[in-house]
């Protein structure tokens, strides 16, 4: 909507063969007369941000991202809406799997957080949850396919895109691109996963990639709300020049962190976390 939006690191910018074009960029700012830079993304754009903000130039971050894994505020504006997409689809897929009696595998985007499947999957009443945080057991989750079956219960299961199965190997097709930021594109695992359910249980498997549909579409009210209040909070930030700052949602309110502590780490899916979801998996 902005129109701002351009999937690149200046600090190694592929359009320069990989190239550092941040002091290019410093000095655009300075020719364009720019106050300051309010930068709305997630992990990439928050790095990049304070990179810049080492630089002195002056920027407030606002966390937007659907994996909901920026480790300074509870909660991304973006990934309300995804886990809505995402927990619409399943109870959709719900009555083709019972009509069919057939295991569905949903498979969305995650590729190192697996906040979406874990809120989408208790949501909709998966009847397991796969994310990169906890490598599966394929064989006992076979075993559990096979007992909801026996109560006459069509399963669907529910698999971020980073998950990796627990005796090793991996089950993602990766194609070798990377993306601007060096991320290598993945994608698969629901089809993989699909067919070796199908083949270990004799069951009929299908999978359902939700992809780019998760990022798209109607705002909830809960994103509305959250990224209007960032907004208003990071318009206040620049106006104290409070520069080097990231607005972050800590409870119901907006507080302002700094950006180092918005990117020290990758906000992940604790074990006690999803051991609370497994109650409803097992």
């Amino acid at each position: 909507m902005l129109g701002t939006h351009n999937r690149c690191d200046p600090f190694r910018y592929f359009g320069a063969g990989g190239a550092d074009c941040s002091a290019q960029a410093m000095a655009y700012v300075r020719e364009l007369g720019i106050d300051a830079l309010v930068a709305i993304g997630g992990d990439g754009t928050m790095s990049i941000a304070h990179r810049f903000s080492a630089l002195g130039l002056p920027v407030v971050g606002v966390p937007k991202t659907i994996d909901n894994d920026l480790s300074g505020t509870d909660f991304t504006f973006g990934f309300d809406t995804a886990v809505n997409i995402a927990t619409e689809a399943i109870d959709r897929l719900h009555t083709t799997a019972e009509s069919h009696h057939r295991v569905l595998v949903v498979e969305v985007m995650g590729r190192h957080a697996g906040w979406i499947a874990l809120h989408a999957g208790i949501a909709g009443g998966a009847s397991a949850v796969l994310i990169p945080e906890q490598p599966f057991d394929i064989a006992k989750l076979c075993e559990h396919v096979e007992t909801r079956f026996e109560t006459h219960y069509a399963p669907i299961i529910v698999v971020s895109e980073g998950a990796i199965p627990a005796e090793g190997g991996d089950m993602t097709l990766v194609s070798g691109e990377k993306d601007a930021f060096g991320h290598v594109r993945l994608g698969g695992i629901g089809d993989r996963l699909a067919g070796e359910i199908e083949a270990r249980t004799g069951k009929e498997a299908r999978a359902v990639v939700l992809g780019h549909i998760q990022r798209g579409g109607t705002p909830t009210a809960f994103d509305r709300w959250l990224a209007t209040r960032f907004g208003l909070h990071a318009i206040d930030a620049v106006a104290d020049r409070d520069f080097g700052t990231m607005v972050a949602l800590r409870g119901t309110d907006i507080v302002r962190v700094p950006l180092s502590e918005g990117t020290a780490e990758l906000k992940l899916v604790s074990s006690e976390e999803y051991a609370e979801a497994a109650v409803f998996f097992g």
